[in-house]
């Protein structure tokens, strides 16, 4: 793996500086990365597919474990960077790694063509919330081993009744479960980030709670965009409420089975 001082020294060597308008903070600390390798259990001929690789040193790793790599990097210098030291050695993908907030690029999923795969990144912080919501309602998305903002990994992981608690919450925890690998200060980066990071893997449930992601994400999207407002006010006092919810509720309120419970009754 990468040292930092590698890392700087493969960026000064080129006149590169990180880029702050790409958010981009490299993870470092070697202890870590090694922690989420071991957390995603990938190896021989695994297809990987890794967002936002820098300069490389994931991806170096990945490598090292025997895993078929597609690397996806926007910033053009960094992709000369990971073209001219692995070459033919992984599947460059030159692209941001959204078409919108519900599909892949185009690029992308030529790059993956239908297989099965698993994502393991240190994400951009831009691209998480609705990269790791896309993949995890994709039947060919096995698992995501990430590194992403801490206040990120807490909306994942919250409970009804409180801040964090969201659609994003409601809508992964539906077709997943979340674990939260560990938490990263900002020193395991360069340069650190001015908030702490959080490694979380997300594994598909075998039976999702519900089948229609895109319509179910749409509900959430509706009674959450009110998510101060009861749900009768929200849906109507006069739709379908399961035992145990009432129109005076409000969305916050709801657990994730008795949200899919509300969705259902009224889809």
């Amino acid at each position: 793996m990468q040292t930092l001082g590698e890392i700087r020294s493969i960026l000064a060597e080129r006149g590169l500086h990180p880029k702050k308008a790409l958010g981009q903070n490299f993870l470092h600390d070697q202890n870590q990365l090694r922690r989420l390798l071991e957390a995603s259990a990938v190896g021989d001929s695994d297809l990987v597919l890794e967002v936002g690789p820098g300069t490389g040193t994931l991806t170096e790793a990945l490598l090292d474990r025997g895993c078929s790599v597609v690397a996806c990097e926007l910033d053009r210098d960094l992709a000369a960077i990971l073209e001219e030291r692995l070459g033919d050695r992984i599947t460059l993908v030159r692209t941001d790694c959204l078409e919108d907030q519900r599909t892949l690029s185009v690029e992308l999923e030529e790059a993956l063509s239908g297989r099965t795969f698993t994502l393991v990144s240190n994400l951009p912080y831009g691209a998480a919330s609705p990269l790791m919501s896309l993949l995890a309602s994709r039947k060919d998305c096995t698992a995501q081993h990430v590194t992403i903002q801490r206040e990120v990994a807490d909306r994942l992981l919250a409970v009804p009744g409180t801040k964090a608690y969201g659609s994003l919450t409601i809508f992964i925890g539906a077709l997943a479960s979340v674990r939260r690998i560990g938490i990263l200060p900002p020193g395991c980066f360069w340069p650190p980030p001015k908030v702490d990071s959080a490694m979380v893997s997300i594994i598909p449930h075998q039976r999702p709670m519900v089948e229609d992601a895109a319509d179910f994400g749409a509900f959430l999207h509706r009674l959450f965009s009110r998510r101060r407002k009861q749900l009768g006010t929200i849906i109507g006092r006069d739709a379908g409420f399961p035992k145990g919810i009432e129109p005076t509720m409000r969305p916050e309120e709801l657990s994730i089975e008795a949200m899919v419970e509300l969705y259902e009754l009224n889809n």
